[in-house]
């Protein structure tokens, strides 16, 4: 009988023994993979912030919620944070001011910002003008009488703002087709581009100058295009690039790599995917469908430098600039993965 309640004394003994073994042994694993996991957690890098404007008047695909729906911006590591509307005149202010990180728009307000001072430059190239889908258009009523550039003299051409592609469109137009010294000979009538399709119904404007697609503007009925920045430049003369002010670039340059290779691939997305892009726009900006146009975008986002040399020398001829001003001052494709430098 002692023997039979040594056993099992014994016995007890050693399952308590095995027990207490395998508890510790569950709780050492436990505590080895515990801080492994929060290590690992721990150890993702932060999403870069990039401040941008919010959208304004929204007209056709925005490439910024393209490439951040697609997760384009979240794969190599960025996240937009949206600041607020910025006039397009304050883009460059804005911009090494350090209010928004990055601004867009058309290449003129890049040159004429650095002529000025403005310590920035062009990463990455945005829209591009096409035949069917220019960065400008003028148009007048069906049954106006301006016909030819020779018509323009004398006539009232209402544009969105002063200077740039606004106003010096118009006058290349016209000194392309024989008229010397054009500024001066038409009457430039400044307003929102919202105004202007009323404007001209009503008389108070022979031509019209829009940023939107003709196809768009002709189905609205009466209206018939006189010209667009393609018959002027061809496919120069309407490069929209981003621009980050030096210091951003000198402090974070792989950064600036990162957001020119998301632009990159969106842009070729959106061009093949016209649609699509305006769907993702509209469900983004919460827009009417019916106001947006589709957009092209420059393949792969490499700026032509053609694009900035013309548009030095006609900002130069019009006296929105003084100084010179050349070429590799205004942009580098060396973010561009696709770029051959």
């Amino acid at each position: 009988m002692k023997t039979i309640l040594r056993s099992r004394w014994q016995t007890t003994v050693f399952t308590l023994i095995m027990i207490s073994i395998l508890s510790l042994l569950v709780f050492g694993c436990s505590k080895n993979q515990e801080p492994q996991k929060t290590a690992s957690e721990g150890s993702a890098k932060p999403l870069d912030i990039i401040r941008i404007p919010s959208p304004g008047d929204v007209t056709r695909p925005d490439i910024y919620m393209v490439a951040d729906e697609l997760g384009y911006f979240a794969e190599e590591g960025i996240k937009l944070e949206y600041v607020g509307v910025v006039p397009s005149p304050q883009l460059v202010a804005s911009v090494v001011a350090g209010k928004i990180d990055v601004g867009a728009a058309h290449i003129n307000r890049t040159i004429a910002g650095i002529s000025a001072g403005a310590k920035i430059k062009a990463v990455v190239a945005g829209t591009e003008t096409t035949k069917e889908i220019p960065h400008m258009v003028y148009v007048t009523l069906d049954n106006s009488p301006v016909k030819s550039a020779r018509d323009m003299v004398g006539k009232k051409v209402g544009i969105p703002t002063i200077g740039g592609c606004n106003e010096y469109t118009p006058y290349a137009y016209l000194k392309k087709n024989g008229i010397e010294s054009p500024k001066g000979k038409i009457e430039v009538i400044v307003m929102p581009e919202a105004n202007l399709e009323q404007a001209l119904r009503q008389g108070d404007i022979d031509v019209a100058g829009f940023h939107k697609n003709p196809n768009f503007l002709v189905a609205r009925g009466g209206i018939k295009v006189l010209f667009t920045d393609y018959d002027v430049f061809g496919t120069i003369g309407g490069g929209t690039p981003f621009y980050f002010s030096e210091k951003f670039i000198k402090e974070k340059p792989d950064v600036v790599k990162r957001f020119v290779k998301a632009i990159a691939k969106a842009n070729d997305w959106a061009d093949a995917n016209q649609q699509q892009a305006i769907d993702i726009t509209v469900k983004r900006a919460n827009v009417d469908p019916k106001l947006l146009r589709t957009g092209y975008f420059a393949p792969k986002g490499i700026i032509q430098p053609e694009t900035a040399t013309m548009w030095i020398d006609l900002l130069k001829e019009f006296g929105e600039i003084k100084n010179d001003v050349k070429p590799e001052q205004i942009f580098t494709n060396e973010f561009n993965p696709n770029a051959k430098i």
